[in-house]
């Protein structure tokens, strides 16, 4: 049998818009697993706010594999182990930082359990509210860094313009340094050099000794194109943005309120 690994996105793609998961996409997932299939989170999140996704989903039996941090982090859920890690140099971070204040932005970077920035704001409460994480204020997050972080982002809810103009801005600057993509159109994230979720996809195929003519992907924003592009079989979601369903190899045929996890499992996997 020829075993396949499904790569998900969580937002807006495996989770619902109210976050939940649906009865049909467990079920799916569950029977996938079953059947010896494997299944990767793929997610831009840290792996504190997937963990707990996954624990929810029982993702935690053998088989069952995360990548966070959009690449940045491979994780086994099951052994509760981290596969790979890659990291931004802390003197990256704090000129993100300080490039960020400069232009009036919102900016936030994580350790190994929380959130870290420099003050509460409308910002911090509403990725709060999304990802279900703790944070950490400190006026200097280099203080309260304990190493080198997976990501650093920037945050703007009413004006998605302002991190465009951003990421242009510098984006000679983080040449050789780092790598910016949007999310959404509210998260502008600041990744490790080389690292995506589609670096997430062949280095987790790699380990596992998969061929990519097992993987299959699937995913709704900007940050999920290359991956969808790297995967054997690419699959944009019904709600996903036009420039990803143009990559794709496959639009559900349902959206992330409808079962499309479960469609998909069904039709391509099953």
């Amino acid at each position: 049998m020829n075993h396949k690994i499904l790569f998900i996105d969580l937002d807006a793609t495996l989770l619902s818009d109210d976050k939940t998961v649906s009865e049909g996409n467990r079920k799916a997932i569950q029977k996938m697993l079953e059947a010896g299939h494997y299944i990767a989170l793929a997610t831009g999140r840290p792996v504190e706010s997937g963990r707990a996704v996954a624990r929810d989903l029982g993702l935690t039996l053998p088989g069952c594999y995360m990548v966070a941090f959009n690449g940045a982090v491979l994780y086994d859920c099951a052994a509760d182990r981290v596969l790979f890690q890659r990291s931004i140099p802390i003197e990256v971070v704090h000129e993100i930082f300080e490039r960020a204040k400069r232009a009036g932005l919102y900016v936030q970077t994580y350790n190994n359990t929380d959130v870290i920035t420099t003050k509460h704001t409308r910002e911090l409460d509403y990725y709060i509210k999304r990802s279900h994480i703790t944070y950490k204020l400190a006026d200097n997050v280099l203080d309260v860094l304990e190493e080198e972080p997976q990501k650093v982002m920037l945050i703007a809810l009413e004006n998605k313009e302002r991190l465009v103009k951003f990421q242009k801005n510098n984006e000679k600057w983080q040449q050789g340094k780092c790598n910016s993509v949007f999310s959404c159109k509210e998260y502008l994230e600041y990744c490790p050099c080389g690292t995506s979720k589609a670096s997430g996809v062949t280095e987790l195929a790699r380990i596992l000794n998969m061929p990519m003519d097992s993987t299959i992907a699937v995913g709704d924003e900007q940050n999920d194109i290359e991956m969808i592009k790297t995967a054997h079989l690419g699959i944009a979601m019904k709600n996903g943005i036009p420039e990803l369903k143009a990559a794709a190899d496959y639009v559900t045929e349902n959206d992330n309120n409808h079962d499309a996890i479960a469609e998909i499992i069904e039709k391509f996997i099953l």
